[in-house]
This record gives structure tokens, C-alpha cells and sequence, in this order.
């Protein structure tokens, strides 16, 4: 047993005979060395996740440029997930790295040949910035989803040493890491991929923001984040939480083991579990999930500038428009379109008109066409940068009669 010399100056006046004044102020001066201590550990701490992150930036600031067009990638690892997804590390065919860098949330977007047809595809990166691969994470689509053929190709026919074609990473649901203010990360199913890239990217910057991460799925066989939710949990941070939510578990998945809560990630559980609504908010999944946040987060009183959101597949309505002459003329068809109508796109399909789609939701530009005449309105706001002339048809309908370099 040894003791320090603070405490050895202690025993010494208590058995020269001191008095308890004496004792007080032994014990306030014993209060604030351990005081200093604590304060000491908390700089090292602080000093340590601000080396981190300088590191981390300086990483990001000598990479190479992101590249025109596409880049041919060959395929490293091939990694089944569970739940259907498997993620994909892909490594530069030319051997040229390192790889440019992107801002977590951002997307790949693959050019694809399947079954004699062009395909054009995005798919959120899953993971923090290496030097060396890019990761995406895939699920496996049903045959009733318009990306079934694609998702399919991935999962049964890409293998290990195969060539994809990729464009630079894009995309504007982003997250800065090196950024302020606390935050909220959600995701739900393979939903979860361009949050967990971001919360990857967090940790890899050493981040000292309060960070609450929800993750929702069916079960203990759909929950891909089981390693990487111990490695979260062993690093002890007290500014990360992680919680886990099944909405329907096996009888095998035990709570407090396997899951956090039962349910869903929706605004009545953040209400419950969060301190405050004073976070930034990230959240990527269904549709009909993101519209339930997002209009719970503003019962909240959330401000609108504080929720960012990215739905995989866009939720459909059909729009009434009046009789509307629609030419293509490409494939050299004069069509009428009256009635319920969702976007362009569908339209064309419906059609048998050939136009190069990929997220259909406005944000990747693949279905970018040539407007040669007339005007169409957007159902939503594109996330994509629309060259002068052309339209995005999976995200308008037209207003009036148009004609389409289709």
C-alpha cells in the first residue's frame, strides 16, 4: 500500500497533535490536487480528440480531386450482412490511390449492364473516408421493386475480381464532421447506410458533439451492426449512445442484450429517451417513416433548417393533370397523357420509352433529359443540379404540351 505525499503530510499533522482546522484544510488541499487531477485527464482528452480531428482533416485535404464520368472499380470483398444486404469494398482498377475523399451520407452512382440493358444506379457509401476502398452496403431487393434486376445482379451474379463502372460520389444529404452542435443520427433497414457512414466518420474524427445513433430493424437477423455496436460501446465515450430498436423480435433476441427498445424509431421514443429537441436531426429510411419524423419534429418544435432527411424510394402520389400532349422525339411517338399521372418517368416506362433512370427521386440526374419545348412543374424540390434545357422526368409532370428528347 503507498500513499502520496499529500496524504503522508496529512498523517503527519494528525499525529504531531493538529487540530481539526488543520484536518480541513489537509483535506480541501487533498480535494483540489485530485481536483487538478480530473481537470488534467479532461485536457489530455480534449487535447487528444483535437489532434484527432486535425489529423482526420489534414487526411481529407490532400486527397486527390474527385473524376469526370466514370472510373472502372474491381470489386475486393464481397461480405454478406444478413437481412439481405451484403456490402461491396471496391478498389480502383488502375491501382491509383489515394481515392478522393466525400462527404459522409454521399453516394456512388454504378453504370451497369444487366440482362443486355444499361442500368444507371446509386448507392449509399457505408462507411467512413479510406485511402484505398470505397463500401457499399446492398439489399436485395423483392421482384415487385422497380430495382429488383439491379439489386439482384449485385447479389447473385458481382462477384470477387469484377469491374463495375462508378461515378464520383455525390449527393447533398451530408453531415460534417468536424462540424458543432449535438445530433441525432436514425436509420431504418439498409436505410441506415448513409447515417452510418456519417457516425463512422464521427468517430474517426474523434468527435466530442453529443451523438444519439437509432438504429431500427425487424430483428436479430436483419441487425447488421452487431460488431460494430460493441466496438461503439467499448470505446466509452460518454457523448455516444446507441440504441438499438426491434419492431418485431425472435424469441431468441433478448432485450437488453440483443436490442435496446421494442418498436420503432419514431417521435414519440426520441421524445422519451432524448434530454432535448435541441439537436440536429439525420435520418434516412422509408418514406412514410421520414414524413412521421419530420412532421413529428415539428409538433416538437424542431425548426425545419435542423431536420435533414433522405428517403431510398420515393413515396408516389398521383397527380390529376388535364389533357397534356407529350412527344417523344427520339423514339418518335406523339402520346397523350390525361388523368392521374405520378412523374414522367413513369410515363415513359409505361411507354416503352427508353430514358436512363437511377435513384428516381431527384437526386442522382441519371434520368437528366433534353426539354426541347414547353414547360414542366416539379412534385419536388431536385437535389441535383439541372442543366439549362433539360428536366428531371422521375420527379415532374408536364405543364402543357412538351416535347421530349426521348
Amino acid at each position: 500500500m503507498s500513499f502520496s505525499l499529500a496524504e503522508i503530510f496529512a498523517y503527519a499533522v494528525l499525529a504531531a497533535g493538529g487540530g481539526t482546522l488543520i484536518l480541513m484544510l489537509v483535506q480541501q488541499v487533498l480535494s483540489d490536487i485530485r481536483l487538478r487531477a480530473l481537470h488534467r485527464r479532461e485536457i489530455m482528452l480534449f487535447e487528444e480528440r483535437l489532434n484527432g480531428m486535425r489529423e482526420y482533416r489534414t487526411q481529407l485535404q490532400v486527397l486527390p480531386a474527385a473524376w469526370s464520368g466514370t472510373r472502372k472499380f474491381r470489386v475486393q470483398a464481397k461480405k454478406p450482412e444478413g437481412g439481405d444486404i451484403c456490402s461491396f469494398h471496391l478498389v480502383p482498377h488502375d491501382e491509383k490511390t489515394p481515392l478522393p475523399a466525400f462527404k459522409p451520407g454521399q453516394y456512388l452512382t454504378f453504370h451497369l449492364d444487366v440482362g443486355g440493358r444499361k442500368h444507371v444506379r446509386c448507392y449509399s457509401l457505408s462507411d467512413c473516408h479510406h485511402a484505398d476502398h470505397y463500401r457499399v452496403s446492398i439489399k436485395k431487393m423483392t421482384p415487385k421493386d422497380a430495382h429488383y434486376s439491379v439489386s439482384t445482379h449485385f447479389h447473385e451474379q458481382l462477384n470477387e475480381g469484377d469491374v463495375v463502372d462508378v461515378a464520383a460520389p455525390g449527393g447533398d444529404f451530408v453531415l460534417d464532421p468536424q462540424g458543432n452542435g449535438a445530433l441525432v443520427l436514425s436509420g431504418a433497414g439498409v436505410g441506415v447506410t448513409p447515417v452510418l457512414s456519417m457516425l463512422n466518420a464521427l468517430v474517426a474524427a474523434k468527435s466530442r458533439r453529443e451523438i444519439w445513433f437509432f438504429y431500427g430493424v425487424i430483428n436479430g437477423s436483419h441487425h447488421i451492426l452487431r460488431d460494430q455496436v460493441r466496438e461503439w460501446h467499448a470505446l466509452g465515450w460518454p457523448n455516444l449512445h446507441i440504441v438499438v430498436v426491434f419492431s418485431d423480435p425472435l424469441p431468441t433476441d433478448e432485450a437488453g442484450r440483443d436490442y435496446d427498445e421494442r418498436g420503432r424509431v419514431d417521435p414519440a421514443l426520441l421524445k422519451r429517451l432524448l434530454p432535448s429537441s435541441n439537436f440536429d436531426f439525420y435520418t434516412c429510411g422509408p418514406g412514410p417513416m421520414m414524413q412521421g419524423l419530420r412532421d413529428g419534429l415539428k409538433e416538437w418544435g424542431v425548426a425545419d433548417t435542423r431536420v435533414h432527411d433522405e428517403a431510398f424510394v420515393q413515396v408516389k402520389q398521383a397527380v390529376s393533370i388535364n389533357a397534356t400532349k407529350i412527344s417523344f422525339r427520339k423514339s418518335s411517338l406523339d402520346l397523350e397523357l390525361s388523368g392521374a399521372a405520378t412523374n414522367l418517368l413513369d410515363f415513359a416506362h409505361k411507354e416503352n420509352v427508353e430514358i436512363p433512370s437511377g435513384c428516381k427521386i431527384g437526386h442522382c440526374g441519371a434520368c437528366q433529359t433534353a426539354l426541347v419545348e414547353g414547360n414542366v412543374r416539379y412534385l419536388q424540390p431536385a437535389k441535383f443540379n439541372i442543366e439549362k434545357g433539360c428536366c428531371l422526368p422521375c420527379i415532374c409532370l408536364p405543364d402543357g404540351d412538351i416535347v421530349l428528347d426521348a
